[in-house]
């Protein structure tokens, strides 16, 4: 379930007419584009502890060069003074999505009040970034109560429903 437009994003910097509204617009053509220092952050806050299945995100090495992200850090936590590191990881000149489990431990989808993807460097030593577009989803949550029961027997799927 895509909860991306669920959410208070925020970016450490931008150049004008590059900013956090391209990461959402559903426009691969358009992306935000940072200006500072690295790392170069984009922080996700939720109204209420989620689940988050996993992050995608979009970038094209082809098109961006030196600002497309080559190492990635994901952080999770409370508000920005407790974030801790899910996962770090490299990209090699990406093409497209690149989907980004978030899981714990034992496997199942994190439940956090923030993420934070921070660009730790980009390709060619770039300074600045490109990011196209990132989703968040959210695992689809299924309840006993919608799911048909499945009968061995004519007799109990008479009284599977209200007549």
């Amino acid at each position: 379930q895509n909860i991306t437009k669920q959410s208070y994003w925020h970016v450490s910097s931008c150049k004008p007419g590059h900013g956090v509204d391209k990461l959402l617009d559903d426009n691969l053509e358009t992306y935000w584009q940072s200006d500072g220092p690295q790392p170069h952050l984009v922080n996700i806050q939720f109204k209420q502890k989620t689940k988050i299945k996993d992050l995608c995100i979009f970038s094209d090495f082809k098109v961006d060069e030196s600002y497309t992200p080559q190492k990635i850090s994901i952080r999770t936590g409370i508000n920005h003074n407790n974030l801790v590191e899910l996962r770090c990881f490299e990209i090699h000149e990406p093409a497209g999505w690149v989907i980004v489990p978030t899981r714990d431990a034992r496997s199942n989808p994190i439940k956090t009040w923030m993420i934070q993807i921070a660009v730790l460097a980009n390709h060619q030593s770039g300074r600045d970034t490109h990011i196209r577009q990132i989703v968040v989803h959210s695992p689809t949550e299924t309840s006993s109560i919608f799911i048909d029961p499945k009968f061995s027997s004519i007799e109990l799927a008479s009284h599977s429903s209200c007549r």
